[in-house]
């Protein structure tokens, strides 16, 4: 059985510590580990951990690590450019993106977009939600790094991360290119750009063409913005060295 795996700040290199806070508590008081059992702690940044459960108390365990090491990165990194989405469906899309193995999240405030995230308090507390949401899927997935998920940007700075990439690929239905068929690169940033469920705007694409970004479709389907990018990783990761 997968072991279940859980985060910490700080991972110790050797020897023996306390898994409390919110973790500890998930793992004696829900996952109910108790001694002799195994674990992974991990800090979210390539370094993770098996451990052996010494001691259980009611929010708190006692583990040994027996095994550390770290993942580095991959060559090819994935960002992806999620418009916003109404309700929870911009939560599921950096759930199964983040599962699919994405390495960053950019929410991008389309002109099409329905939702806003104003500056302020709400626009805080979505994107928190959006980091919760990574996290929390890349413990699921037993990923030794949590994506980052950044500030929001709009047109501006959108355009610029497209200048900074190796490759942008703007996903559209309507077009005849498909991802197959694009050459890509080995290593740096691939900005995957995902609109909104009323599509980009033909300014929008105009901007981001002129930017250097090659528009692609999947495949014969038309998908939700939620579910977009988890397939085009999953593709990237066939066509490119990341699943190997």
């Amino acid at each position: 059985m997968t072991l279940a795996q859980f985060l910490v700040d700080a991972l110790p290199a050797a020897g023996p510590f306390t898994l409390d806070g919110p973790e500890g508590r998930h793992a004696a008081a829900v996952r109910r580990l108790r001694a002799g059992e195994r674990l992974l702690v991990g800090d979210g940044a390539g370094s993770v951990a098996e451990c052996v459960v010494t001691a259980a108390a009611k929010d708190s365990l006692d583990v040994v690590i027996e095994r550390r090491w770290t993942e580095p990165p991959p060559d090819l990194r994935v960002v992806l450019v999620q418009a916003l989405v109404k309700g929870d469906r911009g939560e599921l899309a950096v759930e199964l993106a983040t599962e699919a193995g994405v390495d960053a999240v950019v929410p991008w405030r389309a002109s099409r977009c329905v939702a806003k995230w104003e500056d302020g308090p709400r626009g805080e507390k979505a994107l928190a939600r959006w980091r919760s949401t990574a996290r929390e899927a890349a413990k699921q997935a037993r990923r030794p790094w949590v994506p980052d998920v950044l500030d929001p940007v709009g047109q501006a700075g959108l355009l610029d991360l497209v200048r900074a990439s190796a490759l942008t690929l703007v996903l559209e239905a309507h077009l005849a290119t498909r991802l197959a068929q694009v050459r890509l690169p080995e290593s740096g940033d691939l900005v995957l750009v995902v609109g909104p469920e009323g599509g980009i705007s033909p300014d929008e694409l105009t901007a981001l063409e002129q930017a250097g970004a090659t528009a692609v479709r999947l495949g014969p389907a038309v998908l939700r913005t939620s579910t977009a990018a988890a397939v085009a990783l999953g593709a990237l990761g066939a066509l490119t060295a990341r699943w190997r």
